[in-house]
């Protein structure tokens, strides 16, 4: 509606977002009363309703000011705006109770790091939060990990049972405070307070303790090598020194965490500065209000002496900055940084109860520090890094999640995608958004598991979500993939099986609103495709609806199945098969090949020519791990994706000893170059007939003629042959850092030979492969420098993960826009 000029009126606004929680009722009061205007504004579960009566000049300024420059943490999806008829009996401007209906449809604020505003004021003396470890107020603090019912009312979060003392429920109820209807406020006299369980002592509770005392007792104990738990927004962190190499190490031994790499709490970003490096947007993001663990390169010259044993052999750390009050007060105090990992046994949530900690990591820790506002909704730290100067998100949760996606066209119905395996995310979608869970995790065990089922219940009670149809993964061993299918038959609802790799392409379709056909890269390390192979090297042509694979690598066998990604020298082994007998094989100068007799290898070929126990493999995440191997990188995977760090770690040392000549042929002639090249055949790649499809399932077109097959054992070939003609074994270390940095680059020149076959196309690069930083950063250099090819043709992942969280969107997009095109045609 356009608001004429000239007379008075009265409009009604509708806002739609992030609207609730974030101090957005009290700055639409500041911006009305400010410009003379009458009328009111009270949240609902649509979001925020206002009434404004005025001239219609003062009205388009506060209109303009809402749509320009709303609240810090606030973000407008839509703002509808009519007319009405003037109520005389207004007076002034009010912010009423807030009303439920049936029909949430406001998007939760996620939780966000302690403001500026409130941290002068902890360290305020003179201030009544002066030291108080849970200061918040509109602009900062808890909000999804707190709340238990929409709207976002203290009432309905964990605050509820805290009663405000005099002081906070003035400011609370002040609209021209800052704290006004900042849901969590408290202060000393009337909030949540510390305590501290010593793990190690017969009486074991230090609940008498003052905040400070018992900020001063865990000072004490990390300074003495101890491994304390504490309580965080979202969960519990395990932390200790993180100069103590000791204490890093008892961490690691008793946690069963032998070499995945350890966040770093910073004490201040001077401090973070010593331990990394990075770009204006790195610190940027490692600074904002969503306060990520952020993936930055570790500085050669460091001015802290770090434990080595925190991110062994490889060259990033993993680095955050204090963001809850309590953080802040233990870091000024400590004076050092902190290891802050998750509170968890491995593989399983994060812990978010005391009591549960004692109980399941009682042995791990030497004290507990908790209180006694409970956690609703767990939520683990998000991790992200910049890849050119684009933040690119690995796993969704605090200070994201839960994440919204608008829509473009309103839902008729409720849908839920209950995503992948690995990385587990929800997505919900009804109305106009979709809304993304926080990380859930692997689907391994029985306590995800649960964890799974605890996170849907928890959108059904926020939104009254009931879903209408079901969206899940088509691999049918998937823990949700049956979870959906048993859902579907007991409610009777329709259900939907999205291809894994298709759903990864379909994730950035859709945080891109983008509707036409792309050629998109799907590389990752697992994933069921429809011709019951594990995929991961899809190039394809794909839009919303469907999609033809344009080319892919040849297949290897994983032998033994699922044992070989255990053992990944099963891969390496396969792969050599290919090309050598079991006699040269064993006198390859390869770790894990040697610590094998030779008997177990004649026992692996047969298997691998019987076709015995053997799956069919095309994934680049495990050539990745063949590769590690046969540099003598790793024996096995002691996490995921340790591979692709090492061998991007000694690529980088390849570029900065200058060993690698960027050559301006490289890409023309791979062949010919003399480096390792995964394109065997050139005359292939450039005959590519378009594809036809004879497949008559809905989301997959699969290709009947001949495609471009990239030859990974021919690449193993290659690489073997350098290393054996190493002759000096003084030049292995810098021939292993250049045949990793060659590795990397054969990986980008199939992406810029496809993308030169199919020029006219935006390009997608997605699965969890492309997190590999240097990869993906290579492969935007050759794109652009190559063959000109503008790098805003590429899509950005934006806030969703690429990797597995993001299937569980791609999943509601397919469902999302077969509706329209259902719609459209009736």
């Amino acid at each position: 509606m356009t608001i004429h000029s000239g007379y008075r009126q009265q409009v009604r606004l509708n806002i739609n977002g992030i609207v609730q929680g974030v101090g957005f009722r009290p700055f639409v009061y500041r911006l009305a009363t400010q410009s003379n205007l009458v009328g009111s504004v009270l949240n609902n579960q649509q979001g925020v309703c206002i009434h404004l009566q005025g001239l219609n000049t003062d009205i388009n300024k506060v209109v303009h000011q809402l749509k320009v420059n709303p609240p810090p943490l606030a973000r407008i999806d839509k703002l509808l705006i009519k007319e009405e008829a003037i109520d005389s009996s207004l007076q002034h401007f009010v912010i009423e109770t807030s009303t439920s209906s049936d029909d949430a449809v406001v998007s939760i604020s996620a939780d966000k790091s302690v403001c500026g505003d409130c941290l002068l004021e902890m360290r305020d003396p003179k201030n009544r939060h002066y030291q108080y470890p849970f200061t918040n107020c509109t602009n900062c603090g808890p909000r999804y990990s707190i709340i238990n019912n929409l709207p976002y009312d203290r009432i309905n979060t964990s605050m509820a049972n805290f009663v405000m003392c005099d002081e906070c429920a003035y400011a609370y109820n002040d609209p021209l405070n800052r704290r006004y209807h900042a849901q969590p406020v408290s202060c000393p006299k009337c909030g949540p307070q510390l305590n501290y369980i010593d793990c190690t002592a017969n009486s074991n509770s230090f609940s008498a303790l003052t905040n400070q005392q018992i900020i001063s007792k865990i000072v004490s104990e990390l300074n003495n090598g101890k491994v304390i738990a504490i309580k965080g927004l979202g969960g519990f962190h395990i932390i200790c020194d993180a100069t103590n190499d000791v204490a890093v190490k008892r961490l690691r031994q008793r946690k069963h965490r032998k070499a995945k790499p350890l966040a770093v709490m910073a004490t201040n970003l001077p401090n973070a500065r010593q331990m990394v490096e990075g770009t204006h947007k790195e610190w940027q993001i490692l600074s904002s209000a969503e306060n990520p663990i952020t993936l930055m390169k570790k500085r050669s010259d460091m001015e802290i002496n770090l434990s080595p044993s925190l991110a062994p052999d490889i060259d990033t750390l993993g680095i955050f900055l204090p963001y809850t009050p309590l953080h802040h007060l233990l870091v000024e105090a400590f004076r050092k940084p902190l290891v802050a990992t998750s509170a968890n046994i491995s593989g399983l949530p994060i812990i978010t109860d005391g009591n549960e900690i004692k109980q399941k990591l009682g042995e791990v820790v030497d004290g507990i520090v908790d209180h006694n506002r409970p956690i609703v909704n767990a939520c683990d730290d998000s991790v992200v890094q910049v890849i050119d100067d684009k933040i690119q998100v690995i796993r969704l949760a605090r200070g994201y999640a839960p994440l919204s996606i608008p829509l473009s066209n309103k839902l008729q119905h409720h849908l839920l995608a209950v995503g992948a395996q690995q990385k587990n995310t929800q997505c919900f979608a009804f109305n106009e958004n979709a809304f993304v869970s926080p990380h859930i995790g692997d689907l391994h065990n029985l306590e995800t598991n649960q964890y799974f089922e605890q996170t849907i219940n928890t959108f059904r009670r926020l939104y009254q979500f009931t879903p209408e149809q079901i969206i899940a993964d088509k691999h049918p061993e998937y823990t949700s993939s049956q979870w959906a299918k048993s859902q579907a038959n007991e409610q009777k609802l329709p259900l939907a099986n999205v291809q894994h790799h298709y759903a990864h392409v379909l994730s950035v379709l859709a945080t891109n609103n983008y509707d036409k056909q792309v050629l998109a890269f799907s590389f990752d390390g697992t994933g069921l495709g429809d011709d019951n192979q594990l995929w991961g090297s899809e190039c394809m042509l794909a839009d919303a609806h469907n999609f033809e694979v344009k080319a892919h690598f040849r297949s290897f066998k994983l032998i033994g199945g699922e044992q070989a990604i255990k053992q990944p020298v099963r891969i390496l082994l396969a792969l050599l098969f290919d090309t050598m007998s079991v006699d040269e094989i064993m006198t390859l100068p390869i770790n894990a090949i040697q610590q094998m007799d030779k008997s177990t290898v004649n026992n692996l070929h047969n298997m691998w020519l019987n076709n015995s126990a053997c799956i069919e493999c095309r994934s680049v995440g495990r050539i990745f791990d063949a590769v590690a191997v046969a540099l003598n990188l790793i024996i096995e995977n002691d996490f995921e994706a340790q591979a692709g760090m090492l061998i991007s770690t000694h690529a980088n040392m390849a570029i900065e000893t200058e060993l690698y000549n960027d050559a301006n042929n490289l890409i023309s002639a791979p062949s010919t170059s003399g480096k390792l090249s995964i394109i065997s055949n050139e005359d292939l790649i450039n005959d590519v007939t378009p594809l036809t499809s004879t497949n008559t399932n809905t989301n997959t077109n699969i290709e009947t003629k001949s495609i471009p097959i990239f030859e990974p054992s021919q690449l193993i070939y290659q690489l073997i042959t350098r290393l054996i003609n190493t002759k000096n074994s003084n030049d292995l270390p810098g021939v292993t850092n250049q045949l990793c940095l060659e590795f990397i680059e054969s990986l980008s020149q199939v992406v810029c030979y496809m993308a030169k076959l199919y020029p006219s196309y935006k390009l997608i690069l997605c699965g969890g492969v492309f997190q590999n930083k240097l990869l993906y950063e290579m492969t935007l250099q050759h794109l652009n420098r190559h063959f000109n090819y503008s790098l805003d043709k590429v899509l950005p992942s934006k806030l969703v993960p690429i990797n597995d969280a993001g299937i569980s969107l791609g999943q509601i997009w397919y469902a999302y826009q077969q509706l329209n095109k259902s719609q459209t045609q009736h």
